[in-house]
């Protein structure tokens, strides 16, 4: 097993078989003593997080395999904090894929002169490219086009797919009484196909219950606990 990335949240390593080792880490992103999932600075670490978001994940991820939606994960341990997963390469050093049911966080700072804080919003999708010197800046599809990233094709079918899978996520979260705010995804290729990759945990959303942003220690109990 070889050890080939260090990210925030998680390590990465090769297995010998060519597929993908993810361990999960407590560490959490945040600002000003607040979880946020749009952010890209390390706040510390919460107990707890890394088997969190490794039951998050692994609920999710089969969950999108009932629904005939593909995904790189294979399986998951969750004694040892570790998901199997494809083997998967990224568009240009990755995208983030951000679906929006409701005004908040970054977008509310961007457009706080036409757009008002919960705001509903169509299940608006954004994308953003990962870079953390630049501030994971947000970028169009004529630009991801021009710049190589993506195709036209590509995008329509991200964006198409990012949509379903929130949706799927946002109805199992409505039955448990949780409002999903906004998710972000990343994708990749995983041989000619497209699909969602990484983790879906709650570091990747904002999800809140009577009005009140569920902490994702919590959340992971709410999700997963039948």
């Amino acid at each position: 097993m070889k050890h080939v990335y260090e990210g925030k949240t998680k390590s990465v390593y090769e297995l010998e078989n060519g597929n993908y080792l993810l361990k999960m880490k407590d560490d959490v992103t945040g600002e000003n003593g607040q979880i946020d999932p749009g952010a890209n600075s390390l706040m510390g670490q919460l107990d707890g997080m890394g088997n969190a978001s490794l039951r998050m994940s692994k609920y999710y991820f089969e969950l999108l395999q009932k629904n005939n939606i593909p995904s790189h994960f294979i399986d998951a341990n969750l004694e040892e904090n570790t998901m199997i997963v494809k083997p998967a390469k990224t568009f240009g050093d990755g995208l983030e894929i951000i679906c929006r049911y409701k005004v908040y966080g970054s977008f509310l700072r961007r457009y706080a002169k036409y757009a008002k804080k919960e705001q509903l919003l169509n299940e608006l999708v954004e994308v953003t490219l990962k870079d953390d010197e630049r501030g994971d800046p947000p970028i169009t599809e004529e630009s991801l086009v021009q710049l190589g990233l993506v195709t036209h094709d590509e995008y329509k079918l991200i964006r198409s797919t990012t949509q379903q899978i929130a949706r799927v996520i946002k109805d199992d979260l409505a039955a448990k009484g949780l409002d999903l705010y906004d998710i972000k995804f990343e994708f990749g290729r995983v041989g000619d196909e497209i699909m969602v990759i990484d983790d879906i945990s709650g570091g990747n959303m904002r999800v809140f219950k009577d009005g009140i942003q569920v902490d994702p220690l919590v959340l992971a109990t709410l999700v997963t606990v039948q």
